[in-house]
């Protein structure tokens, strides 16, 4: 299986590219924030509670993050190629209880490619997405602050844990959307070229 992480902040592309990536590779696409919204939109008791965290721009607790993560594998692990992730994993916790459960099913993760976008154009993208997408927690500035600083406490301790099993590799999310894709793309095909059965 090919098992891919999307790393990166607020407003580095993730979402973005992981639409193109998807059917392009034939992954299962797994969003944490779009199974948030779903959840929030059901008005599940789940969307309840991660529509608090998520107004005060805090992340949503593990045990919470990882039950919705553990349904789609199990819903998808029999019939995919892989999985393509999306915002997960956010902390250390978050990233070995994915080792430990892609191991149940003899699997393990491939690449995980962190698009690497300065913090000025951050802003810009997540306040016009906000804008564009109404995304309340894009829109309220305390909020977006304190994701950021969230990030960098919670989630760039990811990075080392990952550059430690060699996985981590960074790509710069500043050029076209296309010329991004361009560059994942590469970065994929030849981990499928030199990981292919001789």
């Amino acid at each position: 299986m090919l098992n891919i992480v999307l790393f990166g902040p607020p407003g580095a592309g993730k979402g973005t590219q992981s639409k193109k990536l998807r059917s392009d590779y034939g992954l299962v696409h797994i969003s944490t924030g779009e199974l948030f919204r779903k959840h929030i939109i059901e008005g599940t008791s789940i969307g309840i509670q991660v529509q608090e965290y998520i107004a005060e721009g805090m992340l949503v607790p593990d045990e919470i993050t990882l039950l919705m993560i553990e349904e789609q594998i199990l819903a998808y692990y029999k019939d995919c190629k892989g999985f393509l992730f999306d915002g997960f994993p956010r902390t250390v916790a978050q990233a070995q209880a994915l080792d430990r459960k892609l191991e149940e099913y003899n699997s393990s993760l491939s690449l995980v490619l962190s698009l690497d976008v300065p913090r000025e154009e951050l802003h810009r993208r997540i306040k016009k997405r906000g804008l564009e997408e109404n995304r309340i927690d894009d829109q309220d500035e305390s909020s977006v602050l304190t994701r950021f600083d969230l990030y960098n406490s919670e989630t760039l301790p990811v990075k080392t844990y990952y550059e430690n099993q060699g996985k981590f590799i960074k790509i710069s999310g500043i050029d076209h959307i296309d010329l991004v894709l361009e560059k994942i793309k590469e970065i994929v095909d030849r981990f499928i070229i030199e990981n292919s059965p001789r």
